[in-house]
């Protein structure tokens, strides 16, 4: 079983035999500090690599409210236009009331007392 601790929180998985031996040799490699400083970098790349991963997971957490609209973009590397698409076309929900800046001040052009 091999732990990994992510910014004072810890996280347990299951791992082979071979993959456990290989991920406490990663320290003696020198490349890495430590393991969880290899398991971070190996998930970024991950994710880099995966585009269609990173929008299934900032859609599960937008889903969940666990994350805004505009930290789905960022997820995502969308504009709002887009982000707010690719959630419709998931059957995802969109949220009520503005929830970026940008959406605000779309909002408040609409209105007759915004001077922009």
């Amino acid at each position: 079983m091999g732990e990994i601790g992510i910014k004072d929180k810890k996280i347990s998985f299951i791992v082979s035999p071979r993959l456990e031996m290989e991920l406490k040799a990663i320290p003696d490699t020198e490349y890495y500090r430590d393991i969880s400083e290899f398991l971070e970098d190996a998930v970024k790349a991950l994710m880099d690599a995966r585009r269609d991963l990173r929008v299934a997971i900032a859609c599960a957490l937008y889903e969940k409210d666990k994350i805004s609209l505009g930290r789905a973009m960022e997820i995502v590397d969308v504009d709002i236009e887009r982000m707010k698409e690719i959630l419709v076309e998931r059957g995802i929900k969109l949220r009520r009331g503005a929830e970026t800046v940008e959406e605000m001040e779309e909002e408040l052009k609409g209105l007759a007392i915004y001077p922009g």
